[in-house]
């Protein structure tokens, strides 16, 4: 399985799709089906059809984000920039990650 070039925490912005240009931090990633879920304000959500349980008593609707295919989303640099990443050893070996536009690690 390849390495993805987002990870939980991430800063992401929507290349592609019907949320383009949104930009949110990675909640979740499911590396099997390549999708993440994406908190954001304008990031697409679903709706979810709930039996009335502990945590929702009314029971009803309930607005969920979406997951999104991996190859829709860029990861963002400190610098506010989308940016594709690469992969690097810093100076005490250790594999990190960075951005390809301004050169700085991503963290």
């Amino acid at each position: 399985m390849a390495k993805l070039h987002i990870k939980k925490g991430d800063t992401v912005r929507v290349i592609a799709g019907e949320s383009k240009g949104a930009e949110g931090t990675v909640r979740k990633v499911f590396t099997e089906k390549n999708r993440a879920i994406v908190e954001g304000d304008d990031i697409k959500k679903m709706s979810k059809h709930t039996k009335p349980n502990a945590a929702n008593p009314q029971g009803g609707i309930v607005h969920e984000e979406a997951p999104i295919h991996i190859s829709n989303l860029m990861v963002i640099d400190g610098k506010g920039n989308a940016t594709r990443t690469g992969r690097k050893l810093d100076d005490s070996g250790k594999k990190v990650r960075y951005s390809k536009k301004s050169g700085e690690v991503i963290v």
